[in-house]
Formats: C-alpha cells, sequence, structure tokens
C-alpha cells in the first residue's frame, strides 16, 4: 500500500459504510492497514514510552488480558486515523442526533471535539492496543469516559485470525427495548477494522425512531496471540 491513510480513508465507500452504520450501528471496512503497518504496531507493544497506562483486565474484573492507553503526542499514524476518519462520522453522528430528537451537534473537526471534552476535565487520551493470549477474553462494555463522548469508534485488527490466533471473535450485543438481545459476532482479517455505536444508534419503529444500546466485547482467545489498535475520538476524564 502505497498510497496514504488519509487517500484509503477517503477512497472508501461511505455511502455504503453510512447505510451499514445507518441500519445495523456498525460496519466493517476493507483492508485499511498494510501488513508491515500492522506488524509495526504491534510491536510497539512493548514500547513502554508510548503509553501513559497499562490496564489487567483482570484485576478490574473486565476479563483476562491487557491493555494500554497511548499518551499524546500519539504516534503518527494514529493520529492521522484519528484525524481522518472523524469527518466522515462525525456528519453521520450529527444525523443520528435529528433522528432521535436530541438537541446535540458534534463539530466537523476533531480538534473541536477534544476542545470540548478538555473544558470539562477530559483531557487523558485514549486511543488504545489491546493483547490477548490463550484463555484471554473482554466484557461486554462501552467506552464512554466522561459526559463529552462521541457516538463512534473504531478497531483495528493486527493480527490474523486462525493464523496467529483462534477464537477471540469480536462480539456486539444490541439491547433491543421489549425484544431479546440480538448477539453480532465478527471475525475481521489483519489489517480491517470495524466502526460501530459507543453507546446506542436510531432504529425507525412504527412510531419514529428509537434507541437500541450496543455493547462490545471478544470471545475467548482458543490459541496464539491476538491483538488490537481501539481508535476512541473523545478524550477520559
Amino acid at each position: 500500500m502505497e498510497s496514504t491513510i488519509v487517500q484509503r480513508i477517503k477512497s472508501l465507500d461511505w455511502s455504503f459504510h453510512t447505510n451499514s452504520l445507518h441500519e445495523k450501528g456498525y460496519t466493517a471496512l476493507p483492508k485499511i492497514l498494510s501488513a508491515n503497518e500492522c506488524d509495526n504496531l504491534a510491536a510497539q507493544y512493548t514500547q513502554s514510552d508510548l503509553y501513559r497506562s497499562t490496564v489487567n483486565m483482570k484485576r478490574y474484573q473486565f476479563g483476562s488480558g491487557e491493555y494500554k492507553y497511548f499518551k499524546y503526542p500519539l504516534p503518527a499514524i494514529i493520529d492521522e486515523l484519528r484525524q481522518s476518519i472523524y469527518p466522515y462520522l462525525s456528519a453521520i453522528a450529527n444525523d443520528w442526533m435529528l433522528r432521535l430528537g436530541i438537541h446535540k451537534a458534534f463539530p466537523n473537526h476533531l480538534g473541536e471535539l477534544l476542545e470540548q471534552c478538555h473544558q470539562i476535565g477530559q483531557h487523558r487520551p485514549t486511543p488504545l492496543i489491546l493483547n490477548y493470549n490463550a484463555g484471554d477474553w473482554n466484557a461486554l462494555h462501552q467506552d464512554l469516559y466522561g459526559e463529552v463522548y462521541f457516538p463512534f469508534q473504531v478497531v483495528f485488527f493486527l493480527t490474523q485470525a486462525q493464523v496467529d490466533y483462534t477464537g477471540g471473535e469480536f462480539i456486539m450485543v444490541e439491547n433491543r427495548p421489549r425484544m431479546q438481545s440480538k448477539p453480532i459476532v465478527l471475525q475481521p482479517n489483519k489489517g480491517e477494522a470495524v466502526i460501530f455505536t459507543t453507546n446506542f444508534h436510531p432504529v425507525l419503529g412504527t412510531k419514529g425512531y428509537y434507541r437500541t444500546t450496543m455493547r462490545h466485547g471478544v470471545s475467548e482467545v482458543r490459541s496464539g496471540n491476538r491483538i488490537n489498535l481501539g481508535i476512541i475520538f473523545h478524550d477520559a476524564q
């Protein structure tokens, strides 16, 4: 891949992905990162100077495994991903707010969203890298981190299912009002990504739009090593 991150993001079929986000609350992206880029990001897991904190998931009963939050300044490729994807999603986010009658508008540029975070004390960067080995898993959860949060986040897959690891499916559960929950199971390839709702998405019912909340997690890794890059757009308290 010789194109820049910005060019790769721009070349995506955003009409298709917009429709998918509207209809399902998530969309699967084709290969965005090259194998070398994935390998380089995964190798950075041991570079302690890149991170502001490390979380042992078992200690906090989040599951089993470990993840690390990057500190500012972010590595260039992560900053490019965050900056270049955001404008496409902010338009969809504002559409969602209108559909649900929520009086909130998200700015067109990520810097303005981060400034909103900083004004209320959310200063800590949230992009993270997650490391799972055999027996590890991640409980269903949402990544909100404070009063200001963006409706979308992205997970990039840095290792290859059925080659580097088995199991470890990406799980989402849609909690539908007065109905049973809907499970969604994905297993993207190395370099691919999933954009999904951070909290809820609008669904058209007989009386207009209503919210369905979604949580995400990871099923148990049966063997090998699964590494992911998470891109969250708002900062944390």
